[in-house]
């Protein structure tokens, strides 16, 4: 049966998944490895996974108005072997992958297909994202026109061909909270200079990730007609815990920030809606 793909009104958007990583995303009961071994979840992944069930099972029905989606997985969906970590639970990727399939295969049911995976950083899902591509052709995810099931961005119309989203995994980062919309609202204003460039239709939201933090902003525009618009830029929340890494950086004070996003058309414009966690800070002793 054909996906339905055109006319789409939700979009959610969820990224950085990390599976394969202590600090990631797990599924319940015992996760079976190659060598014959098991994994169960951390007492912080039960957590996380409480607020994985929630957003898809609270979050998404009543942010959708109980209408179809479709969802797109913005990139690095395994952690894979990278930086001399030493926070996998396996450093074999196909025990990483088959960690993903179970996280993402009911999630892929539930938008009956609609799915597209956007290919991440290439530390964590390889040379070219080719464990992503391996990953996303095993769920069916919807192929692009050179047959990449992973693909570097996503260039989607929403409502009836009214408006335009590009989705694409990277941002720019700061290590400083004061400076967190610079990179992102200059995304926009690039993207949109770029169109004007070349003589293109602009995009109406553009959606990045990779830094697993939110944050949402705006900017004023006519559209064709003389009608007043508006062009957004998202970025996506993740669902990861804080990796060593993170405890030496600007934003070590900071709590990891958890959830997704979802983008509705209504009313001839597109509007976003988040759903994000923050846990709470280690217990004073």
């Amino acid at each position: 049966m054909p996906r339905r793909t055109k006319g789409l009104n939700n979009i959610v958007v969820v990224s950085d998944l990390h599976c394969g990583c202590r600090l990631g995303l797990c599924p319940p009961g015992e996760v079976k490895l190659d060598d014959g071994g098991t994994y169960s979840q951390s007492r912080f992944q039960k957590k996380l996974w409480s607020m994985w069930e929630s957003f898809w099972n609270e979050f998404v029905p009543e942010a959708t108005r109980g209408e179809p989606f479709g969802v797109v997985v913005n990139g690095d969906v395994i952690d894979g072997v990278h930086h001399r970590s030493t926070t996998q639970i396996s450093h074999n990727l196909n025990d990483q992958i088959e960690i993903a399939y179970a996280v993402l295969k009911p999630i892929v049911e539930k938008c009956d297909g609609v799915f597209w995976l956007i290919r991440g950083t290439e530390a964590h899902s390889g040379p070219s994202a080719q464990h992503e591509e391996q990953l996303a052709r095993r769920l069916g995810a919807i192929p692009n026109s050179d047959g990449q099931y992973a693909r570097w961005e996503l260039w989607k119309w929403m409502g009836d061909r009214e408006q335009l989203v590009h989705f694409l995994h990277h941002i720019g980062t700061t290590s400083s909270q004061q400076y967190e919309a610079t990179a992102v609202h200059k995304e926009l204003v690039e993207a949109l200079a770029e169109a004007a460039r070349w003589g293109r239709r602009p995009p109406d939201a553009i959606v990045r990730s990779h830094r697993h933090r939110f944050i949402h902003t705006s900017i004023a525009t006519i559209r064709s007609g003389g009608r007043a618009g508006r062009a957004l830029a998202v970025v996506t929340p993740g669902w990861q815990g804080k990796t060593p890494f993170m405890w030496r950086t600007g934003l070590r004070l900071s709590p990891p920030q958890f959830g997704g996003v979802l983008i509705r058309y209504a009313h001839g414009r597109l509007f976003v809606d988040a759903r994000v966690w923050a846990v709470e800070p280690s217990q004073v002793e």
